[in-house]
């Protein structure tokens, strides 16, 4: 349901935003963001706000958002932390035992708050998604601040060890994990990293934590779909929230499809 703030938000912008494009972001003074709204959108409008992988821009999204784009929606795509010493350039500071550079959590609500106050999104339909680092980024944010959006949706990348307590996660969420059945670079058991320095999470394990933050019945899953190239596992029998997780035949990317069954699966929550 439309939030009245979203649309007097909306009301209050102007007609034509004067940054998000790819040669001008959204500077704010954590960060900065970039964005895309619908053409011809007449109201608040929902929105995806991804967060790249390490290496990544926020610009990443505004490549891949035809598809979303005309599905009414809009895109948004933070960008990460500049890591001069790493060879990857950009990333996020989220892992639990690293020094924090940033407050990330305070980030992405000034980068939805902007959104909402300035390019008419409605706050009440944000998928918060993510690929690789990205997606770890989007697990922690969800179990730190299940209420930051209405639901997520990680892409080959999870919690790192050591995984968070079974009740850590501040409340139950509707979550749409997706990976590669090949993934060598984010594998679903996850690998040791720097010479085991840091260790990268289990999916499986993961899911046992989303299962047991939702209250779910059963550690098996409620349904089960292999009639397409996605392989889906879904658990609805819980106390609250939703959860559904999608392997792909692929290795450690986005697969292409990717954003239909997300948006599906979104629609879908109450």
């Amino acid at each position: 349901m439309r939030s009245l703030a979203a649309a007097l938000a909306f009301l209050a912008s102007p007609a034509v935003a004067e940054c998000g494009a790819a040669d001008m972001p959204c500077e704010l003074v954590s960060g900065s963001y970039h964005i895309e709204t619908p053409e011809g959108a007449a109201g608040p409008v929902p929105a995806i706000v991804f967060l790249h992988g390490a290496g990544g821009k926020g610009t990443g999204i505004l490549r891949m958002g035809g598809p979303i784009l005309e599905r009414g929606y809009a895109v948004i795509g933070p960008n990460g932390l500049d890591r001069p010493n790493s060879r990857f350039g950009t990333g996020w500071s989220f892992h639990p035992q690293r020094e924090k550079r940033r407050d990330e959590l305070a980030f992405m609500r000034a980068v939805i708050d902007d959104a909402v106050a300035n390019h008419g999104i409605d706050r009440d339909r944000i998928l918060l998604a993510g690929f690789s680092i990205g997606g770890s980024m989007t697990s922690y944010l969800a179990c730190d601040a299940p209420d930051l959006a209405r639901a997520y949706a990680p892409v080959a990348g999870s919690f790192w060890r050591p995984h968070p307590a079974m009740d850590a996660c501040q409340g139950p969420v509707d979550l749409l994990h997706t990976h590669g059945w090949r993934d060598t670079t984010v594998p679903l058991e996850g690998r040791p990293l720097r010479s085991g320095v840091i260790y990268q999470g289990d999916v499986f394990q993961a899911m046992q934590i989303w299962r047991t933050t939702n209250g779910c019945k059963n550690m098996r899953a409620d349904a089960f779909d292999t009639s397409g190239e996605f392989w889906r596992r879904s658990w609805d029998s819980c106390d609250a929230g939703s959860l559904e997780f999608v392997m792909h035949p692929g290795a450690h990317g986005i697969p292409k499809g990717w954003s239909t069954i997300a948006l599906d699966w979104f629609e879908t929550l109450d």
